[in-house]
């Protein structure tokens, strides 16, 4: 493990992935417990399924694999490090289109972004770790090179790539936290997703403040239809995604006039 002093000279770390050391087996030499840091990894990604980030702890982890805390250290050297290869392990799920493939720039992309969004839904913790690491892991690359490549199909000026990525990733980003957020409290409650729903508005209605508000959502979402929750989100999130997809149209269209 490197000491903090050692840490101290030379500034923070800022990844697991520039340290050369992110695809090592340990330390090497009397290795303990018979342990490996891809077992490690996965039991982590494990646990931030099924506690979440806020209960996970290295002590915790030592105690589902039945070692010591210091026989985890010997494979990282920090929580931070552990999570970041949890972090790439999970990008690693992602079902990635070919962009060389003669298939249109359209359904490759709204491929990607229901990928994307599902990840965010079945690892509620992955949005937050997302934000505090540079995501420079083998696999968080391979998406992003994809994601830049498929773009580049779209026939939009080079200036305008990234802003594209952007408006389509960061929306699925948001979406898909939420949508996480939002069935991870659902299930903490014990009731479907539909009972959670009709419950919420029931009680919201109950207050004169948000009434009228609530009112006007609830003709809102009528009008959009979706008998259950699960239908109102996929026809929100395709609706969505459908302008973005226009959007990039308009804007190709735009730069050859």
């Amino acid at each position: 493990m490197v000491r903090t002093a050692q840490r101290s000279e030379r500034g923070p770390r800022s990844s697991v992935w520039l340290e050369g050391k992110a695809r090592g087996g340990g330390r090497g030499g009397g290795q303990p417990s018979g342990l490996d840091r891809e077992r490690i990894t996965e039991v982590t990604v494990r646990l931030l399924d099924a506690e979440g980030l806020d209960k996970f702890s290295m002590r915790r982890l030592a105690a589902e694999l039945n070692v010591t805390a210091m026989s985890v250290y010997w494979y990282v050297d920090t929580k931070d490090d552990l999570l970041e290869l949890a972090l790439d392990a999970a990008f690693g799920e992602l079902a990635l289109p070919d962009p060389a493939a003669d298939e249109d720039w359209r359904d490759q992309l709204r491929a990607l972004a229901r990928e994307y969004r599902a990840l965010l839904v079945r690892h509620p913790w992955l949005s937050p770790l997302a934000g505090r690491f540079l995501n420079i892991g083998p696999n968080a690359l391979a998406f992003s090179q994809v994601i830049q490549q498929v773009i580049r199909k779209t026939g939009l000026p080079a200036h305008g790539l990234t802003g594209a990525i952007s408006a389509v990733f960061q929306f699925v980003y948001g979406y898909g936290t939420i949508e996480g957020h939002f069935l991870a409290r659902v299930a903490s409650t014990g009731l479907t997703p539909d009972e959670y729903h009709r419950a919420a508005m029931t009680e919201v209605t109950r207050s004169p403040d948000a009434s009228e508000v609530i009112g006007e959502s609830a003709r809102i979402m009528e009008a959009r239809g979706g008998d259950t929750v699960e239908e109102m989100m996929e026809r929100d999130f395709a609706f969505a995604l459908d302008l973005l997809v226009a959007g990039i149209e308009a804007m190709v269209a735009r730069s050859r006039d």
